[in-house]
């Protein structure tokens, strides 16, 4: 593949989480400077997978969907910030090209996108997907005139820039970022070439197409499809949370995967227990209404290389795709958990912090094991709920807006929670299962969640979780020790009663209630704020970052 800047795989960035670089701009006495503990907060992790179990073919399509997760991150430069180039030739020290590389830019997205680079000012709320000095008062009144009532300015996959007139005008992505796009495209297309599956093969050549059209949903239908293909790849314009102005547009990622057969094999049966389960939620009928595909695909990857979006600060470690409503609600969703990053966190980060934070005697509760069940059924509970508003006012996602992704990330947390603890009580999960050991490992979480910072979906919904949780008793702090005891029947309660306040939000498209809840719970307290900074303090992570590519991967021969 091309020696481009590479700028995915980090082969220069200097043994994060490791210490420091003696080359990075050390100050007087080598103490670390600023810029080299932030990048100490990384935990770098070779991302490696066992290829064994694959053909020659599948081998050789792995090079060109790399490559196309590059063209991604080239994209999502230009929608976080701009030029990438431009941007790193700036700046002298090694670290802060390092952490810019992290970040997609000079933000900080574990805290709260707060610039690191001296002179730089806050964040656009919008991004790069809206004109800078334009309004939310100059969008609206823009939506309300346009001939197709707004509906090209919304779009996920358009970019809304200023016509010569002055006025908004949106630009399709493939037009906006043609080059990136069209080489995706013909990548796509050749390795559609070695595809042996023919779903695998279906799925890259009407993936490609989207690229040159801008219509997505007939590869995300075939992507639902897909049943027996070794490897997998999630590419194109997903999630939405870099818009943070309005939560519209769509920003450009990749994951390359490959099938953990064996595990994969112990998963598949959970999602046909979603209709009933949905028909259980603690919550009135009208919010349930929608009947969730039962048939679709629960299984395990190794994630062997990442780009754009999805490699930008804080690192997922499962999927639940796609999010186009219609799809979901014909087949479901496919919900992907990433074993090997999960399994990095869990020893790395989550471990560590249980040794400092929660009560000595229930630690033994903190395992892999429920660690994995809690995230499978997080991505499983996205499909449970609403995903229209029951009076009328259109889909959750566009009612709710910038806070449609801290409130989805927020329900998955507390349903994925629900799911477990109703399928024990139906007798579908392992002889022996401890629910206490998913309740202590679910909190145990939470305080590493919160610390990817505010501007992170999942870290708002995080913080207010936690503070509702704690409102309601379901945890208390021992004082003496500083540490936290969960209380499980308290967990439970405070489960249902969030599960509905969540759903009911969601289902009466209560915008201005999201607003308020999150404004009541979604800071973080000073004792908070106080033990956070005492995982700091012990060197503890807050997330991974990744060397990655054909050498990794062994490959490059």
């Amino acid at each position: 593949m091309p020696n481009r800047l590479m700028l995915t795989a980090l082969s220069w960035v200097p043994a994060l989480g490791c210490g420091p670089d003696p080359e990075a701009g050390m100050s007087v006495g080598g103490v670390p400077s600023e810029i080299e503990m932030k990048l100490a907060q990384y935990d770098q992790v070779r991302l490696t997978g066992d290829l064994t179990q694959l053909t020659d073919s599948e081998r050789a399509m792995i090079p060109l969907l790399m490559e196309a997760s590059d063209a991604m991150s080239e994209i999502f430069w230009q929608e976080s910030y701009g030029d990438r180039d431009e941007f790193l030739a700036s700046l002298d020290d090694p670290a802060m090209k390092a952490y810019g590389v992290i970040n997609f830019g000079p933000w900080d997205r574990i805290d709260g996108n707060a610039p690191f680079v001296p002179g730089v000012g806050p964040k656009p709320a919008g991004a790069r997907f809206y004109p800078e000095d334009m309004t939310v008062e100059e969008f609206e009144s823009a939506v309300e005139s346009a001939a197709d009532g707004g509906e090209a300015l919304k779009s996920l996959y358009t970019v809304v820039r200023r016509g010569e007139d002055g006025g908004l005008e949106a630009i399709p992505y493939s037009v906006a970022f043609a080059d990136a796009t069209n080489r995706a495209a013909d990548l796509l297309q050749e390795a559609a070439g070695y595809a042996e599956d023919p779903g695998l093969k279906r799925y890259l050549e009407l993936r490609a197409q989207a690229f040159r059209t801008d219509d997505y949903q007939a590869s995300d239908f075939a992507w639902m499809e897909m049943k027996d293909n070794g490897i997998d790849v999630v590419i194109g314009p997903i999630e939405t949370y870099e818009d943070q102005l309005f939560g519209y547009k769509a920003s450009h990622e990749a994951f390359v995967l490959v099938k953990d057969k064996a595990w994969s094999e112990r998963l598949a049966r959970y999602a046909a227990f979603l209709p009933a389960l949905q028909r259980g939620l603690p919550v009135s009928p009208e919010y349930k209404s929608e009947t969730p595909g039962a048939d679709a695909d629960l299984n395990a990857y190794e994630v062997v290389y990442v780009g754009g979006d999805s490699n930008a600060g804080s690192k997922t470690i499962a999927i639940n795709l796609p999010n186009d409503p219609e799809v979901q609600l014909q087949l479901g969703a496919r919900r992907l958990q990433l074993k090997n990053a999960m399994r990095a966190k869990f020893d790395r980060i989550l471990v560590p912090i249980v040794d400092v934070l929660m009560a000595e005697d229930q630690r033994h509760l903190v395992t892999f094991d429920a660690f994995f069940e809690n995230t499978m059924f997080h991505e499983v509970a996205h499909g449970l709920g609403i995903k229209n508003t029951i009076n009328g006012l259109g889909p959750v996602r566009q009612v709710m807006k910038e806070q449609a992704s801290g409130l989805e990330e927020g329900k998955a947390d507390i349903l994925g929670l629900y799911m477990i603890t109703a399928l024990q009580d139906m007798d579908e999960l392992d002889p022996g299962h401890d629910i206490q050991e998913n309740l202590t490992t679910f909190v145990s979480s939470t305080f590493r969640s919160i610390r990817f910072g505010a501007s992170s979906a999942h870290g708002r919904a995080n913080v207010a979780r936690f503070n509702y949780f704690q409102e309601m008793g379901a945890f208390v702090r021992d004082e003496g020790t500083g540490t936290y005891r969960v209380d499980f029947e308290k967990t439970l309660a405070a489960m249902n009663a969030l599960s509905e306040k969540i759903l009911t939000y969601q289902g009466d498209g209560d915008y201005d209630g999201v607003v308020a809840f999150m404004e009541e719970y979604g800071a973080i307290g000073a004792q908070l704020q106080a033990d956070l900074d005492r995982l700091a303090e012990a060197g503890i992570p807050v997330d991974i970052v990744y060397e990655q590519g054909v050498e990794v991967l062994g490959l490059s021969d």
